[in-house]
């Protein structure tokens, strides 16, 4: 629609400063014609909007022009809606925010689109509860007054001390130099550095938190996704990881798949089974995916892990040989 081109081209004008026509044609997709017309409508509606001539000349906004932009139309909307379902800002402590933030979204829908885009949303489901078999899936509790001295420190760039828990280790208190913040299937994670080192801490192990005056050491700006990333492949190679060679039925290639740490090769049976070699967190973690799997996989080595399967299996089968005690065999 064009109105809502004419509001995009305001807002790039806003954001870049000067724009030449054959840049406004290729954000908004339009023919360099249809911008010079843009233009001139804007101008006659009592936008200020002008050319600049010369070589780096272009379109841009009179300095200091502020105007109301709040008109969305369906499809934006609907587009917000769903995002905010989501529950992911429950993990830093933002869903009261979020849940005001969409009412005033709604508030501001033309009456037109309210009921729609609302009615719309209603008949999308972002992350229930429960899976098909009724297993909750349980999202982390982190008190309200934790999150906040969080954002607070992570926002403002300063230090941060928390009461932290780590696994089998009694609590202690810790001095920070936050970074950002992720959440990971309903899990909220702090990135941080401690003595310049990197550091991550699960939020739900956080007891307490105290948002420090001493700014934080960190760079200015930073890619959380890489940073995730290299965190994540840190993690996968530490500990006492253990590779495992498994030939497996390809229906469940995604249920070993999603359990492993990470696949480090994969090739086809001629019979169509698949052939993998996967690496697990330690040999506990090794032999509980298997032993998930039953019948549809096959470990091939290492030899332990075969044996303690073997062991297991026998265990099972002994167990349910006999009648239960008290009751005689038929």
């Amino acid at each position: 629609m064009r109105a809502d081109r004419l509001v995009s081209l305001v807002l790039l004008l806003r954001q870049h400063g000067r724009l030449s026509a054959t840049a406004l044609a290729r954000e908004l997709e339009v023919s360099t014609r249809t911008v010079l017309r843009d233009i001139e409508a804007l101008s006659l509606a009592g936008v200020p909007v002008y050319a600049e001539r010369g070589r780096h000349g272009g379109f841009t906004l009179l300095p200091g022009f502020r105007t109301e932009l709040t008109g969305l139309n369906h499809d934006e909307a609907l587009a917000l809606l769903v995002a905010g379902s989501r529950r992911g800002a429950q993990a830093f402590g933002l869903g009261s925010a979020l849940a005001s933030a969409m009412l005033k979204v709604v508030d501001a829908l033309p009456e037109s689109h309210r009921d729609t885009a609302a009615d719309a949303a209603g008949r999308l489901l972002i992350d229930p509860e429960t899976d098909l078999l009724s297993r909750p899936l349980f999202a982390e509790e982190v008190p309200d007054s934790v999150t906040a001295e969080i954002l607070r420190a992570v926002f403002a760039g300063r230090k941060l001390r928390i009461h932290y828990a780590a696994v089998d280790q009694p609590p202690k208190w810790r001095t920070v130099d936050p970074i950002g913040l992720v959440t990971v299937r309903d899990r909220g994670y702090l990135l941080a550095t401690r003595s310049g080192a990197d550091r991550t801490y699960r939020l739900s192990r956080v007891l307490a938190a105290e948002e420090l005056a001493e700014p934080a050491q960190r760079p200015d700006r930073v890619d959380l996704d890489r940073a995730w990333q290299e965190r994540g492949t840190r993690f996968r190679a530490g500990g006492d990881q253990v590779a495992v060679q498994v030939r497996l039925d390809p229906a469940r290639r995604e249920d070993l798949v999603r359990t492993a740490l990470a696949v480090l090769a994969e090739e086809t049976d001629a019979d169509g089974r698949l052939r993998l070699e996967v690496t697990f967190q330690d040999p506990r973690h090794a032999e509980w995916a298997l032993w998930q799997l039953a019948t549809d996989a096959e470990a091939l080595a290492p030899e332990w892990l075969r044996t303690s399967l073997r062991d297991r299996a026998a265990a099972i089968a002994t167990r349910y040989g006999a009648p239960p005690e008290g009751r005689p065999t038929p």
